[in-house]
């Protein structure tokens, strides 16, 4: 998706170009994931059906959901490597005091408020200490496994009472997991196209002295969206820690880099200004599709870290060289 804070300076086009400029990548990506399930179909029926489907992009919601505050977070020109360890804390949290007798409804709502203002301090050594994301959330990651850990030792907790578990809840027979994804991304994806703070998520990544000099004001926008990509975190905790009726104390493995390679693969730029969350809901989408393919077709699910690693490095490298070739273009 182009800089949308250009948008006014870009030449009139017909609907089709302007489709393909603004969502070219969210299409590619489309193409992508009808390409798998038609060629894995072929091979293994059971992979399309309708029973696989709904278990596949239902049980992997969760990354979809956590990935629209990633591309918040990415599109401000940051980036957070703890959101991983932040959503195995919030489900230790919500999953205890499940199981302690508290309403559920405060079960439900304490991720998400905790995973703000856990992200609001992330945000505000970010903002201004000036310290850089990747450096703050390196050490918050560590800070929150290591306390995690320390405080548990890793056990079970069981017992979930059944009215907790709203992953296997259904809203008109759709499982609740798909209904909160698609909702969400819907929502985030109007929010911030549609409307002048979302836009200056945009102008930030872009531009951050022209986003100062139009008068938005950075640093608190900054800690803002850490908060909200917090909450957003909160929300994915409460479709991954009630899936099952157990959940284990620890931060889910390699949880932050499919989050982090959801948002870049969707097309949002590393270097920021650019993407869309429909675009990482939609890669998310693709990464659940292709680790059921590979057990259909008798392939090491190994081979989809391999897999996301080369699509990272070609996709990062493909946005820089388009980033160069528009500064040159600028230049003349």
């Amino acid at each position: 998706m182009t800089d949308l804070s250009q948008d006014a300076a870009a030449p009139r086009t017909g609907p089709i170009r302007r489709i393909l400029r603004d969502y070219g990548h969210e299409l590619l990506v489309v193409a992508a994931i009808i390409a798998l399930l038609v060629v894995v179909g072929a091979i293994n029926p059971r992979f399309v059906s309708a029973r696989n489907m709904t278990s596949v992009f239902s049980g992997n919601a969760y990354i979809a959901v956590a990935a629209i505050g990633m591309t918040m977070i990415i599109v401000t020109r940051n980036i957070d490597l703890s959101v991983g360890a932040l959503i195995g804390v919030l489900a230790t949290v919500s999953g205890t005091l499940a199981v302690s007798g508290a309403p559920i409804w405060v079960a439900w709502v304490a991720p998400i408020l905790c995973g703000a203002l856990i992200n609001a301090v992330t945000g505000l050594l970010v903002a201004y200490a000036g310290i850089p994301s990747i450096v703050v959330t390196l050490g918050m990651m560590a800070i929150l496994q290591g306390g995690l850990i320390s405080v548990t030792g890793g056990a079970w907790i069981s017992d979930l009472p059944p009215e907790f578990l709203l992953a296997k809840m259904k809203v008109m027979g759709l499982p609740m997991p798909l209904v909160w994804a698609v909702a969400l991304t819907v929502l985030a994806a109007a929010w911030m196209r549609l409307t002048p703070y979302g836009r200056s998520l945009y102008l930030i990544g872009g531009n951050a002295e022209a986003a100062r000099a139009v008068g938005i004001p950075v640093r608190r926008r900054i800690v803002e969206v850490f908060m909200i990509h917090g909450a957003f975190a909160g929300l994915a905790t409460l479709l991954f820690a009630t899936q099952l009726q157990v959940i284990q104390s620890t931060t889910p493995p390699n949880l932050e880099l499919l989050i982090i390679t959801a948002a870049v693969i969707g097309g949002v730029s590393i270097l920021g200004g650019t993407g869309t969350v429909i675009g990482a809901s939609l890669a998310a989408v693709l990464f659940a599709a292709i680790g059921s393919a590979l057990i259909f077709v008798n392939v090491s699910a190994y081979w989809l870290r391999a897999f996301i690693g080369v699509l990272i490095l070609v996709t990062v490298l493909f946005d820089v060289m388009r980033r160069r070739r528009e500064t040159r273009q600028k230049g003349h």
